[in-house]
């Protein structure tokens, strides 16, 4: 028998898992970030929708059709390992439970999903360094480099 006919299976296996969906106000505008672990290196497709009053509005999508009313106002960003939504003008019509699913190429496990409820006056506002500290030791560098930062202004007067 072929001892490599299980990879594939194996392979399978590892899908894209969304680990975290958060949600925060920047500004007037709403930024949802869906953070995944990366498991393969096959192109992600994505979808962001909103169910409210049991409808679903699908806002930006690779895999369907957005809907006009979002179109212009979402755009998506997409960063290793996080998948970030944003929909400016955010107002109370714009709440509802916001889904994110993902789907890798060739994944025949499924597609991803994860809900969060967004309701304006309990959104926090987003931390201007997120992106950068995916981990503390960002931060700890920052920290760091700042005395270091002073003291070459020091010699450069």
């Amino acid at each position: 028998s072929n001892p490599l006919l299980p990879l594939p299976v194996l392979q399978a296996a590892q899908c894209q898992m969304i680990k975290d969906l958060s949600a925060c106000l920047l500004g007037q505008n709403l930024r949802v970030d869906c953070r995944y672990e990366n498991k393969t290196d096959n192109p992600l497709t994505y979808e962001f929708s909103i169910t409210k009053d049991n409808r679903k509005h699908v806002i930006h999508s690779t895999i369907s059709v957005s809907e006009n009313i979002y179109r212009s106002r979402a755009n998506v960003t997409m960063h290793k390992n996080l998948v970030c939504l944003h929909l400016q003008s955010f107002t109370t019509s714009d709440e509802g439970i916001y889904m994110c699913e993902l789907k890798a190429t060739n994944d025949y496990t499924g597609n991803q999903i994860k809900n969060i409820t967004v309701i304006k006056d309990k959104l926090e506002k987003c931390a201007g360094f997120s992106l950068l500290i995916q981990n503390t030791s960002w931060l700890l560098l920052l920290l760091l480099s700042l005395p270091l930062l002073q003291a070459v202004d020091f010699v450069s007067l």
